[in-house]
């Protein structure tokens, strides 16, 4: 073959546009969804739409196209990774996130890399490795500075700081994470669950002022958090935001002498059908420290307890201390 037939293989391709396109739309839709259907749906359409992507690995690809279903295969591997771990397969969630990891790094694509990080962060957090979520928001702001998920990865930093105790260093990531968001333009869709936005943010510092006992604070942003995760019918967009916001009430209730608002908010926390258990149970597990520190002799605490002991009893490995 003459030298030019031979190179302009490299643009020879069996799958065109439309089908990348259409496979991106997917993709996008799966995130758009991840928030309200349900974990064991948006896993099974999840993995199919992964294996589909992957099946185009066996075709002839130009090296544009090569890229793109790498890069996709990423996204769709970070969505499956997140739902896994919000019904408590941990070690499947991890190598998820580190095979979408590996995808991002051959396709140089930071903004996947990013999340994989941002991924590993959230993990650490729920499983108590602070030092951990400090490591991985670090070394995922490094890989992608210029994109959205920079800011999450600061507010994870954040929430780790105030776990740890050092309020200078939650203000300093906090800070961090306001300045990148400002600098950057508003986003299109803000239901992607890989989109970053102010309202995401203050879900983020809600936790981080809850945690360092700013009550006045960490109560407006839970309200706020709410406001911005219901439609104007009552429809919640953010069911897994909304219950963390509700457990953020329960507990400045209990901390100003209010059982009945605190069980009320404590027990609409855990209703539900979409939750991602472990941060969840994180969040409840303040309630339930406030429960017993203040109210451990009144019934309906031990009942609110009880709920939450059963429930962490369904995902083992997150058992509430």
């Amino acid at each position: 073959m003459e030298t030019l037939e031979i190179v302009s293989r490299l643009n020879r391709s069996d799958v065109d546009n439309a089908t990348l396109d259409a496979l991106r739309i997917t993709a996008d839709r799966l995130a758009l969804e991840y928030p309200f259907m349900p974990s064991e749906q948006l896993l099974i359409e999840g993995r199919q739409w992964l294996r589909r992507v992957v099946e185009l690995h066996t075709k002839s690809l130009t090296l544009a196209q090569h890229r793109e279903v790498l890069a996709l295969s990423g996204w769709l591997a970070l969505l499956v990774g997140c739902v896994e771990y919000d019904t408590g397969a941990r070690h499947a969630a991890e190598s998820t996130r580190r095979a979408a990891l590996s995808l991002a790094t051959e396709a140089d694509h930071a903004e996947v890399a990013g999340w994989a990080h941002e991924m590993r962060a959230w993990f650490a957090l729920t499983t108590g490795d602070y030092r951990g979520v400090i490591a991985a928001a670090r070394a995922g702001a490094e890989t992608a500075a210029h994109h959205g998920v920079a800011v999450q990865l600061a507010a994870q930093e954040a929430k780790a700081w105030a776990r740890i105790g050092d309020r200078r260093q939650v203000e300093v990531a906090l800070d961090k994470g306001r300045q990148l968001l400002e600098g950057m333009p508003y986003p299109e869709n803000l239901d992607n669950h890989f989109v970053v936005d102010p309202a995401k943010f203050d879900f983020y510092a809600m936790d981080c002022y809850r945690l360092v006992g700013e009550d006045k604070l960490a109560r407006t942003l839970a309200e706020e958090v709410l406001r911005a995760g219901t439609d104007f019918d009552g429809t919640e967009r953010s069911p897994m935001r909304n219950a963390e916001a509700r457990a953020t009430l329960g507990v400045t209730a209990a901390r100003e002498g209010d059982l009945e608002q605190a069980l009320i908010m404590g027990e609409r926390a855990l209703e539900g059908d979409r939750q991602s258990v472990p941060s969840l149970i994180i969040t409840s597990r303040e309630l339930a420290a406030e429960m017993r520190r203040r109210y451990s002799s009144e019934p309906g605490a031990q009942d609110y307890l009880a709920r939450l002991h059963s429930l962490a009893e369904q995902k083992p490995g997150f058992m509430p201390r």
